[in-house]
């Protein structure tokens, strides 16, 4: 897609952090939007300061991990803008802390929302994109967690890990079916949104009963200071995105300078070593961030 004035975005996690920030770029290139997330509260004071800066925007409270509910976004967005040519399949959870330490609600949770809803979302609207028989393009947000394998954050990596192999089959499929449908695989580092606190967002049923264990509490501490410590914004991610998808380019790594953690674990891999703690190249992953 090069042309995005007029044209119809989607957008899941849509409240807060990457989601908020994809919207307000698209609303700045003339983009009607369609917002999803599952907070309704902050998803409607979303939709109306996008609304009262001149946007034309509808909110539809989505848990992505429902595919009847990602099937009835997608209906809304038809139904309100009678196409979708670029769907950010974006929200996303984490837990941390030791792996036997996680509990079924907690794999439940993060798998439901990270790896269904992004699979609920391709599932529901590459259909009515391949149809439409025009450009558009499909953003999944996956992380760097989904290109290494770091120590106390097993549910997430592994739910990332899933993204990005999910993103890479859908590029394989996407180029095997024809038409104009492309799609780009987004693996930011660190940055200040939402991920950190995104145990709000958690269903009651799937709540833990337990205390959270030392490793989990240690866990999420640090990730907190990790997140704060981010030198990109929200905005800036959603601007390099934007220029991504101008540019039909798959991989979107925000933090370059993570790269050379991603080329150890490869090497790992070729030479059947022992996996690398990730967080040993310390240089490296402090500029990525």
């Amino acid at each position: 897609m090069v042309e995005f004035d007029g044209k119809v975005a989607v957008i899941t996690g849509a409240a807060s952090g990457f989601g908020r920030a994809f919207a307000q770029k698209g609303a700045s290139l003339g983009m009607k939007l369609v917002l999803a997330d599952v907070d309704a509260a902050a998803l409607a004071q979303t939709v109306d300061a996008l609304r009262a800066a001149g946007a034309e925007a509808i909110g539809v409270r989505t848990d992505v991990s429902d595919g009847a509910q990602v099937q009835a976004l997608a209906d809304a967005a038809v139904q309100a803008f009678g196409k979708v040519h670029l769907l950010f399949n974006n929200a996303g959870v984490g837990s941390g802390g030791f792996l036997w330490e996680s509990s079924a609600n907690d794999w439940a949770w993060v798998f439901g929302v990270n790896v269904m809803g992004v699979a609920h979302g391709v599932r529901v609207f590459t259909p009515i994109m391949l149809k439409q028989n025009e450009p558009a393009h499909i953003v999944n947000t996956a992380s760097v967690a989904g290109l290494l394998s770091p120590p106390s954050m097993g549910i997430y990596n592994a739910s990332k890990h899933a993204v990005v192999s999910l993103t890479e089959t859908l590029y394989h499929d996407l180029q095997n079916a024809g038409g104009e449908v492309g799609c780009s695989l987004l693996c930011p580092a660190f940055v200040p949104t939402g991920i950190a606190d995104a145990e709000r967002a958690r269903p009651d049923e799937l709540r833990n009963s337990a205390e959270p264990t030392r490793s989990q509490l240690a866990a999420d501490k640090q990730l907190q200071r990790a997140v704060r410590s981010g030198k990109l914004s929200a905005a800036d991610v959603a601007a390099l995105t934007f220029d991504a998808i101008r540019e039909r380019r798959f991989y979107i790594l925000t933090h370059p300078a993570i790269l050379a953690t991603v080329r150890l674990r490869h090497e790992d891999i070729e030479q059947q070593r022992n996996p690398t703690d990730p967080l040993s190249l310390k240089p490296e992953v402090k500029e990525s961030r």
